[in-house]
């Protein structure tokens, strides 16, 4: 480990994943230089791997009049391959250089999350990593990206007191939503899915369960979080009238098809696009995506979270977790990837 204030006198090789075709990938090595004035380096401990995001990118459907807009912070290459993408990074400071005394050299030996993607050691711009909070063990910590775009979805769907609340799709983002949203004094919140093996999932949530055949009706607040069109289809069903809608999902290239005859006009419903790019337009003049950021980082201080990380797997296993999420054979929610052995 280099400390605080000293630099190397030679470029390191790191390990990163690159998405090279659909549902294939490959480990690169890569050249990481040494860390300038306002930069540091950062030798990562675990990756998470967004389902949603990341099965669109690894199966190459990212429409093309999305390629710049779904651009992360960090990426090398472009849509559709070969690309280099990810946002979900923890890692360790491990070089900063001081510039007469000043700099970020205080921020080395700390815990920080980075939206950089699966790499097992680089420099960024000191101001592109956040410090991780002492009370948010690493591993936890990739779920940083998931608590951020379930305050922002929050900030859109702006919950009262006392609602009812229907969050449909219980993946990772769903239950962060579900989580975060029970916390609001006399709020009722239930998670809606096909799958019953999420049933426990909400318990520990501290969250109701249902699935699409039995769910509560006439809510105040509906969330889909789903991926799909038959969850969007059922979020739509389920809202009160004069309620709206918050689509919290991107389903990339894939059409929709919904029924908006019937009596969608008569209930005067609403569809409302949340989308963690930007700040929710009600916050926006008040809040950056770095206070949002940090915001979500500490309320992953609460242990309930850690339901949501159902695997760990070497950084050899990534093109084979990286393939089932792909083909769609991937199981859990949050897979978590170990940077330790590199």
């Amino acid at each position: 480990m280099v400390h605080s204030g000293a630099t190397e006198s030679r470029a390191l090789d790191a390990v990163a994943f690159w998405a090279t075709g659909a549902g294939e990938g490959e480990f690169r090595r890569e050249t990481v230089g040494v860390p300038a004035e306002g930069e540091v380096r950062v030798r990562t401990l675990w990756t998470g791997v967004s389902r949603g995001t990341e099965a669109l990118v690894m199966r190459g459907e990212v429409p093309e009049s999305e390629h710049e807009r779904m651009r992360a912070p960090f990426q090398s290459g472009g849509f559709p391959f070969p690309v280099k993408y990810g946002y979900l990074n923890v890692g360790t400071v491990v070089e900063a250089p001081a510039v007469d005394g000043h700099g970020p050299s205080a921020l080395v030996g700390s815990t920080v999350f980075t939206l950089y993607p699966h790499q097992s050691e680089f420099v960024v711009p000191a101001d592109a990593v956040t410090v991780v909070p002492d009370g948010v063990p690493a591993q936890r910590a990739v779920l940083a990206g998931a608590v951020e775009t379930a305050v922002n979805v929050l900030w859109d769907a702006r919950p009262f007191l006392g609602d009812r609340i229907t969050v449909v799709g219980a993946g990772m983002i769903g239950c962060s939503i579900a989580r975060l949203a029970r916390e609001i004094p006399g709020v009722e919140v239930e998670l809606v899915d096909v799958d019953q093996a999420k049933r426990p999932v909400a318990a520990l949530l501290g969250v109701g369960f249902a699935t699409p055949e039995h769910p509560a009706t006439d809510r105040d607040v509906v969330i889909e979080a789903s991926g799909t069109q038959e969850g969007l289809r059922r979020a739509l069903q389920l809202a009160a009238t004069d309620g709206a809608v918050i689509v919290a999902s991107w389903f990339g290239s894939r059409q929709v098809t919904l029924d908006l005859g019937a009596d969608f006009h008569a209930r005067r419903l609403s569809l409302v696009s949340s989308q963690v790019g930007e700040v929710a337009a009600g916050h926006r003049g008040r809040r950056t995506t770095r206070q949002r950021l940090e915001l979500a980082l500490r309320l992953l201080e609460d242990p309930a979270f850690d339901v949501l990380l159902t695997g760990a797997v070497p950084w050899g296993g990534l093109p084979e977790v990286m393939a089932s999420l792909a083909d769609g054979s991937a199981a859990g929610l949050c897979t978590t990837i170990d940077w330790s052995a590199t």
